[in-house]
């Protein structure tokens, strides 16, 4: 009470001259100093938590501003974060901005929720290397913060597992339709996080979805089996990619963290659950959600994770699914491991027969036969206002029925296209991409016969309508091995990130096109209510199924190298990351024609995890140096003590920081008419062969040229470090015509190779 009444005095005058501030009440994220914090809680001596005594202040100042709506505590941050979330109005917050320790509020707001044959196709094989017994470490937790689990899908059966290890902290709350006895030694923690979601959207409604962490959506189960799920023989979609599932790192525990409903992910929500699963003891956290990009000081997960990372634990976030237009990449804080995706060599081919005799060449998981040559429909030819994207009403039935309807991908989801048709009496449908979209063929689990083009198929079957009187029928191959792979998926969002450019983002790729994955058997593989089929395992696409791969992989390179931070555990899947296909040309790119893609794309390439688990070198990070980064950016004290904290740091006056010696595995390079020639700092750690000699090999971008120095690096002993400087010139003669150009430095001794992308930027001469 004494306390209170000192931070009502401090607040009163100002919060007197808000007192005509509107009363309406939104959610706010809080971010308080920490020290501030721990000090009010030392002066309470236990009796009370600071932000009850911080609540009851603002709730005190509210009845002598005559305000009827007391504040609402929806949750207090104390790991990850130092803060809480709460609904308050105007008047509520501009009195809690005079409290001492206050940092910064920001309005919560939603995120949107961005395998049989994965395992092989990353070079992980039954008893040897990485997935020896030894190495199958069951003591590492994996947090999963998504939609819920199905706990009793046979991929999170735990027999066979030892007991749930001591270090964990966590537990298994119950709630609708789930209980303790729903965990087991897999599944060894589930919680659900919703009081933001519903002070945003309203009370979930019970008879669609679940207030605990039981998924009713599919996602979260399907993450969680790609990143722990247990070995399953004979997994498949309607017999389609048919073969052993298992998850990255099958013998890892699993600890659940509900976050995401039907309309979203709050903000608030994430946090409590990241939050919550630092103070539980998880190893690896995974979100596979996210929004724009925006400052790190305004980027509410990015503060989250740089508290998870300060404790230890390796986060690993979707890149997003908004490409290929350049700088859409989201999760793109340097200590976030963010993840593109790219596809597998395995497809699900549909062949398209036109009446002219062309043949295109498409995907689909429809599971029935093939159609006859049926006539084909499209937009004004198959009825109105929004008829080539086949919404709902836009269809006319006397035009349609028996026909192939095609429509244009985008707008409303691609299985609601075939319900639409389907309700209007079409025989199939066929779904166009457009330039945009590249060459992606998405396979969904259809109602009727379907199937997906790329862009240069569906240009020809345009042409083909256009001419008049056309037909097709669709043919269904089932499963395909053998393809080009990896190719970078079109919808991955692309580089270079809007807030903080000066590392190259994302990281890396994995495999997240056409995955397959455990799925609740309430929900339907095309996710509509119209369709009552019941599956086990179903095939999804997007950044948030290449996530979870990367969150197991990171979790099996724990279980190997107990002693790594999450720096090193990052600088090892990205400096052994590839660049090639399985024909050994560069990985090329769906979004852009199939041209070569760039580290904007794939960042240092495609995960290789047996390569990762014996990089020879890493580049490790401390925290001290992510804030140090952070300085180079010029960040304000305030805006630093909203990531940091509050903690004790001070940027250093006597040493020039530039952001681009960031240890980081990668180098970013901007150049412009005042800046021709940057010189950065590297420092590596030998985790390879005591003695052991690395010489450089450099590939230059077009119109740079690039100095490494020393050129050779001589180690002694295990765990030495030794730093290079590498100097970056252009000069006006060879100034590059485009926007970016590409190289690397590659590090060899023989047995390992170390190899970091450039990525230049270049910007506009000043006149």
């Amino acid at each position: 009470m004494m306390f209170r009444t000192f931070l009502f005095l401090l607040a009163f005058m100002a919060a007197a001259a808000t007192s005509s501030a509107s009363a309406v009440k939104q959610t706010y994220i809080v971010h308080m100093e920490k020290t501030r914090m721990k000090y009010l809680d030392d002066i309470l001596g236990g009796s009370r938590k600071w932000y009850e005594e911080v609540m009851d202040f603002i709730n005190d100042l509210s009845i002598q501003e005559e305000e009827t709506s007391p504040p609402q505590l929806l949750y207090a941050y104390e790991t990850a974060m130092t803060g809480f979330s709460a609904m308050l109005s105007i008047k509520q917050l501009e009195g809690l901005k005079k409290i001492e320790g206050f940092l910064s509020a920001v309005p919560d707001d939603l995120l949107t929720l961005h395998t049989t044959r994965s395992p092989h196709f990353l070079g992980l094989h039954s008893g040897r290397g990485l997935w020896n017994s030894h190495n199958q470490g069951t003591d590492v937790i994996i947090g999963l913060v998504d939609t819920g689990i199905w706990p009793e899908h046979v991929s999170f059966h735990d027999g066979g597992m030892s007991p749930v290890p001591s270090k964990w902290k966590g537990a298994c709350e119950e709630g609708t339709m789930f209980t303790t006895s729903n965990c087991n030694r897999k599944i060894i923690g589930a919680r659900a996080f919703f009081k933001g979601y519903e002070a945003a959207v309203g009370r979930i409604n019970e008879t669609m979805e679940f207030r605990s962490a039981r998924d009713s959506l599919g996602h979260g189960t399907h993450t969680a089996s790609t990143a722990a799920g247990a070995v399953i023989p004979g997994a498949s979609l309607f017999g389609m990619g048919k073969g052993f599932a298992r998850g990255m790192v099958y013998t890892s525990r699993i600890a659940v963290y509900k976050a995401c409903f039907l309309a979203g992910c709050a903000n608030s929500d994430i946090l409590a659950a990241v939050d919550q699963a630092v103070a539980d003891g998880v190893d690896v956290l995974s979100l596979s959600a996210g929004s724009v990009s925006r400052p790190y000081y305004h980027d509410t997960l990015a503060i989250a994770s740089f508290g998870a990372v300060q404790n230890g634990v390796f986060v690993s976030c979707s890149a997003g699914n908004s490409g290929p237009l350049h700088s859409t990449v989201g999760n793109s804080a340097p200590w976030i491991m963010t993840v593109a995706a790219s596809s597998l060599d395995r497809s699900f081919p549909t062949v398209v027969k036109l009446g002219n005799g062309e043949i295109l060449h498409g995907a689909s998981l429809y599971s029935g036969q093939e159609t006859e040559q049926l006539p084909l429909a499209y937009g004004e030819n198959a009825g109105t206002i929004g008829a080539d994207y086949c919404f709902g009403g836009s269809l006319f039935p006397n035009i349609v029925k028996g026909k192939i309807v095609v429509c244009k991908r985008g707008m409303n989801n691609r299985p609601r296209k075939g319900e639409v048709v389907k309700m209007a009496g079409g025989a199939g449908l066929i779904v166009l991409n457009t330039e945009t979209e590249g060459e992606d063929l998405f396979a969904e689990g259809h109602i009727l016969p379907a199937a997906s083009l790329g862009a240069s198929a569906a240009k020809s079957l345009m042409n083909y309508i256009n001419s008049g009187n056309s037909t097709a029928s669709i043919v269904f191959q089932r499963t395909g091995y053998g393809n080009p792979a990896p190719v970078m998926a079109a919808f991955s969002s692309r580089g270079p990130a809007l807030s903080g450019p000066y590392v190259i983002k994302p990281d890396v790729t994995a495999p997240g096109l056409n995955i397959l994955a455990a799925w609740p058997p309430t929900v339907s593989p095309s996710r509509l209510k119209s369709d009552k089929r019941s599956v086990l395992f179903n095939i999804l696409s997007g950044t948030s199924m290449s996530c979870p791969h990367v969150s197991g992989l990171a979790a099996l390179l724990k279980s190997v190298h107990k002693d790594w931070s999450p720096a090193a555990i990052k600088s090892a899947l990205m400096t052994t990351a590839y660049t090639h296909d399985n024909r050994g040309t560069s990985i090329s790119d769906s979004g852009s024609g199939g041209s070569s893609a760039t580290p904007f794309a794939y960042g240092s390439g495609h995960v290789d995890p047996e390569r990762a688990s014996n990089p020879g070198l890493i580049y490790d990070i401390t925290a001290d140096d992510y804030l140090n980064y952070l300085c180079s950016l010029n960040y304000t004290s305030s805006q630093m003590s909203v990531i940091s904290r509050g903690m004790s740091f001070t940027c250093p006056t006597d040493s020039f920081l530039q952001a681009g010696d960031l240890n980081y595995p990668s180098f970013a390079v901007h150049l412009n008419g005042n800046c021709h020639n940057v010189t950065y700092r590297r420092t590596v750690t030998n985790v390879g062969s005591p003695n052991s000699i690395y010489v450089v090999k450099v590939q230059e971008p077009e119109g740079v040229s690039v100095m490494v120095r020393p050129h050779v690096l001589r180690f002694r002993e295990l765990n030495q470090k030794l730093s290079y400087e590498v100097t970056f010139n252009a000069s006006p003669e060879t100034w590059h015509s485009s926007d970016w150009s590409f190289g690397s430095i590659v590090w060899g001794s023989g047995i390992c190779t170390v190899r970091s992308p450039i990525a230049v930027t270049w910007q506009q001469l000043e006149e």
